[in-house]
This record gives structure tokens, C-alpha cells and sequence, in this order.
């Protein structure tokens, strides 16, 4: 629940800080921020509950641990494009694609009972996943709307 947390926070704080700075809220852009928090988080979360992330992966994966750190790292230079004007584009559709190949290994961590921050097979279970895959599809369309599409400004709304 952290990530959606600082995904909501970070976009209102961007919100009310475009409109005092500029006077407009530029939602898009305050989206991106959100995100770009998020992405951050976990990140981190990659090199901080690196052993609870590798057993979110099946046994037959090779380099588990590597792909554990490789995958935190492209969320810190996802974060970085997804402000960036000329890297928005391709980092939205990179950051989407990713969001979906993700969608595997929480499945597979759910049915595992997976305690990603404890690295326990304690962890909730499939039920799990009726919160997890609309969340996957929350921040799809936060991505999509926020930086492949031209909504960038609400004037003074």
C-alpha cells in the first residue's frame, strides 16, 4: 500500500504546488511526478527486500538476484524519463510494458504466499490479487494518461 500511498501523495503535493507556482494544475505532469515517486520507491525496495523479490521469481529463472537489482535500477532511469521531455514517449510505453511483464511474478508470489518485505512465503495469498491487478491497470492508465496523451494543462481550474 506504500507505493500507491506516495504515488497519491506526491501528484496532489505537485498539484497545489503547480497551481501556486503558476497558477495552473497541470495534472499531467503532476501524474508523472507521482509515478516518478513511485518508481523510486520501489526501486529501492529492489535493493532493501532484495531476497522477498527473488522469491516472487519461479525457481527455474537464472540470476534471480540480478534480475532483482537490474529490474530496481529501471525504475530509477523510468522515474528520470518520465520527466524528461524527449525520454517521456518511449519511457511511458517502456514503463507500461513493464507493468505488464511484472503481472507474472505477483500472480506467482500470491499463489506462493510470498512475504515480499520479510522474504517468507508467510505473505497474503491469492486474494491478494483481486487488489493487486486493478492496482497493475490503475497505474497503466496513470502512465498512459499522464504521458502519452496532450492533457498537460487544467488553467486555472
Amino acid at each position: 500500500m506504500k507505493p500507491e500511498i506516495i504515488l497519491i501523495a506526491a501528484t496532489l503535493i505537485t498539484l497545489v504546488i503547480n497551481k501556486l507556482r503558476k497558477g495552473t494544475y497541470e495534472p499531467a505532469y503532476a501524474a508523472r511526478t507521482g509515478m516518478a515517486a513511485m518508481l523510486i520507491l520501489t526501486g529501492i525496495g529492489h535493493f532493501l527486500f532484495t531476497k522477498g523479490m527473488t522469491m516472487m521469481l519461479p525457481a527455474f529463472l537464472p540470476g534471480k538476484e540480478l534480475i532483482v537489482y537490474l529490474t530496481g535500477i529501471a525504475e530509477f532511469s523510468a522515474a528520470a524519463g518520465l520527466l524528461t521531455d524527449r525520454y517521456r514517449t518511449v519511457t511511458a510505453w517502456t514503463v507500461i510494458a513493464f507493468f505488464i511483464l511484472i503481472t507474472p511474478a505477483n500472480i506467482y508470489a500470491a499463489l506462493h504466499h510470498v512475504n515480499l518485505q520479510k522474504g517468507t512465503y508467510g505473505g497474503p495469498g491469492p486474494e491478494y490479487l483481486w487488489y493487486r491487478l486493478p492496482l497493475q491497470l490503475f497505474f497503466i492508465a496513470c502512465v498512459y494518461f499522464s504521458a502519452l496523451t496532450r492533457n498537460d494543462k487544467l488553467a486555472n481550474a
